[in-house]
């Protein structure tokens, strides 16, 4: 008997292994995302940011961000993509999206957000990546903040020599990177 025991035991607590990694792949989709600068792999929290990890994903699963650059780099505060080709043509984009910021996630260092304009929901395809604790980009009282959406896990590195590209102004836009960081891929891995 105690042995069936046992065995049920063990099954039991390998469907719930099962169950719990199918939760976290669902509510913590991993993006891998390959520049001309190396990889880095992203982790989306779809539990405080379901909407935004929805328009996110909308976005990798049409392959939008191939072949986009990073157009803004901005030592000790972000990098920026997701909106422009190499030659810094806007891309075409889905509808904006509902600002998410008062979802408790905070802009630290290696966390993904979504770039907007001055008006709080106007946030479509860009992100950027914070390089440093940016605080005051988070919602207070008083106003909307940018809306944080995952974090960086894997490729610290790769997202610090981004940051150290030299820039220029060009077109019209400031803190372009001289030599192109370019999105070669970007997909979902779990």
């Amino acid at each position: 008997m105690k042995k069936y025991l046992k065995q049920s035991i063990l099954i039991t607590l390998a469907f719930l292994l099962i169950i719990n990694e199918n939760i976290a792949s669902e509510n913590y989709p991993q993006i891998k995302i390959v520049t001309t600068s190396g990889s880095f792999i992203i982790e989306l929290d779809r539990n405080r940011a379901p909407l935004t990890v929805e328009n996110f994903l909308r976005y990798i699963e049409d392959d939008f961000f191939e072949n986009t650059v990073f157009h803004r780099v901005i030592q000790g505060f972000v990098i920026q993509g997701g909106g422009f080709t190499s030659d810094l043509e806007s891309k075409e984009t889905y509808p904006n999206i509902i600002n998410e910021s008062g979802n408790g996630l905070s802009n630290r260092r290696m966390t993904i957000a979504m770039a907007r304009e001055t008006n709080p929901h106007t946030a479509s395809s860009q992100f950027y990546i914070n390089l440093v604790d940016n605080f005051t980009l988070d919602p207070m009282a008083t106003r909307w903040g940018y809306a944080v959406f995952g974090e960086v896990i894997e490729g610290f590195n790769v997202i610090d020599m981004i940051a150290g590209s030299a820039t220029q102004s060009m077109n019209g836009m400031q803190d372009v990177p001289i030599s192109p960081v370019i999105v070669l891929e970007a997909s979902r891995i779990n």
